[in-house]
């Protein structure tokens, strides 16, 4: 009874100690102008070490309502499988012609019975062979710490300290350019980072 008690309240203070080591990252994403920039995705790179394995069972869905996609910008780590389920009475024919999945889900509704998986990391372009208005952008990236910016902040939460290379992208970032990259040393009371972006019109 006693080895269980201090088995248990060593695991309880092994478990303390490894939430004490993981921070909080506020990111702050403006245009030129100064004007916050919704729709921005931001990762945090491991500059050393391995990377977390994609969790069982990690997924994610992009929606088609109103013939656009819901959401636009969707970021997921490499291996992700994708659904694309269509909620409209039109059918759809989503596609990527982009070289890190090119694929083709042709005219459906209802969801398709398999999802597409992202592999590569980098940025693939979705539209709609049958909308044209219908745009969207699948950001993938060799890591579980991002997220997408909401009234111009992204909040990624714990995460390791360490040394990382804070990486942005946004739609209108050129395409020719690889997306924005600065290093980052994150400490256990956590870092605010404000980043500004030449994107396009």
């Amino acid at each position: 009874m006693r080895r269980a008690l201090r088995w248990g309240i060593g695991l309880a203070a092994a478990l303390r100690a490894a939430i004490a080591i993981a921070a909080d990252v506020t990111v702050s994403v403006l245009d030129a102008t100064g004007r916050p920039l919704d729709e921005a995705a931001v990762a945090l790179l491991p500059r050393s070490g391995s990377v977390p394995a994609l969790p069982p069972g990690a997924q994610a869905v992009i929606e088609q309502r109103a013939r656009q996609f819901v959401p636009r910008v969707t970021v997921v780590q490499t291996g992700t499988p994708v659904h694309f389920p269509n909620h409209d009475t039109v059918r759809h024919h989503v596609y990527s012609f982009s070289p890190i999945k090119p694929f083709e889900i042709k005219l459906y509704v209802g969801t398709p019975a398999q999802p597409v998986v992202f592999d590569k990391p980098g940025t693939a372009v979705l539209g709609c062979n049958i909308h044209d208005q219908m745009v969207a952008w699948v950001h993938v990236v060799d890591t579980p710490w991002f997220a997408v910016t909401r009234e111009g902040k992204a909040r990624i939460v714990q995460v390791p300290v360490g040394n990382y290379l804070l990486q942005v992208w946004h739609p209108r970032w050129p395409e020719s350019r690889a997306p924005h990259r600065q290093p980052i040393t994150l400490q256990a009371r956590g870092a605010e980072v404000e980043v500004r972006l030449e994107v396009g019109p």
